[in-house]
């Protein structure tokens, strides 16, 4: 499944992971951690959305 930041449009791809970041591919959005920010923005978990 992928994602999307709904506020700079930055897309979380689960198959892909964010290598760049420390987050294997393979990672589940829901098994990121509480923590997780957009790479670009910054904004929380909660500012995502499923596409």
């Amino acid at each position: 499944m992928k994602f999307v930041c709904d506020i700079c449009g930055w897309i979380y791809d689960e198959n892909a992971g964010d290598p760049d970041n420390g987050i294997a591919p393979g990672t589940r959005f829901e098994d990121l951690p509480d923590d997780f920010e957009c790479p670009l923005c910054g904004v929380g978990k909660d500012q995502f959305s499923e596409i």
